[in-house]
């Protein structure tokens, strides 16, 4: 099980990664695009990833539009950006 510290950062990142695309996820939840399991999953599916230190970066610098190649939930990101 992760810790509740690392839970937290990946959910912040995810966050972030989402704003940075111009996705509100309480937003799409409350529309009923996204469901709170979805976002579970998509906090947990960041928790693996082995680059959060570059995603943070990233994000710091908004080094491009498109979510970074190696982002665990662009997948979902694109769902939402498409309605």
């Amino acid at each position: 099980m992760q810790s509740r510290a690392t839970l937290k950062r990946h959910a912040a990142l995810v966050d972030d990664m989402a704003q940075a695309r111009g996705i509100d996820l309480e937003e799409q939840i409350m529309r009923g695009k996204l469901t709170v399991s979805e976002l579970e999953d998509a906090v947990l599916r960041c928790t693996a990833c082995t680059s959060p230190e570059t995603c943070a970066r990233w994000l710091g610098n908004r080094e491009g539009a498109e979510t970074p190649a190696f982002c665990r939930n662009s997948g979902l990101f694109r769902t939402l950006e498409a309605g």
